[in-house]
């Protein structure tokens, strides 16, 4: 029951459910997703330390740059199971297709530098 509650914590927040659906696409730093969402860079950590909280996500560093991914290895069924039907859902959101436009043309070498 513990997991479930907080997985369903997770995806509470309209702004979660598009971080998934971004991560579903590609792994991405912290300023993309700010970009990406127009959202300040500590809001977006917050929900990126919820997600990661409920397993959903988790992170690489890489250099400069920390890495957010979808969790592959799921430590329940329910995670794995939540995910994967999150990538079909809400696909015809027109907010979640704004944000998913956005991906293929977001330039971390521009929007990240030092």
């Amino acid at each position: 029951m513990k997991d479930f509650i907080q997985v369903m914590k997770a995806l509470s927040d309209p702004n979660r459910v598009k971080i998934l659906k971004l991560l579903g696409k590609r792994e991405l730093c912290v300023c993309e997703i700010t970009a990406i969402l127009e959202l300040a860079q500590p809001t977006v950590s917050k929900h990126l330390k919820v997600l990661e909280g409920a397993g959903l996500v988790d992170f690489q560093k890489d250099g400069l740059w920390v890495n957010y991914r979808l969790t592959e290895n799921h430590d329940s069924s329910f995670r794995a199971a939540m995910q994967q039907h999150m990538a079909d859902w809400l696909s015809e959101d027109q907010e979640v297709q704004r944000a998913l436009a956005k991906i293929d043309i977001i330039d971390r070498e521009k929007i990240c530098g030092p």
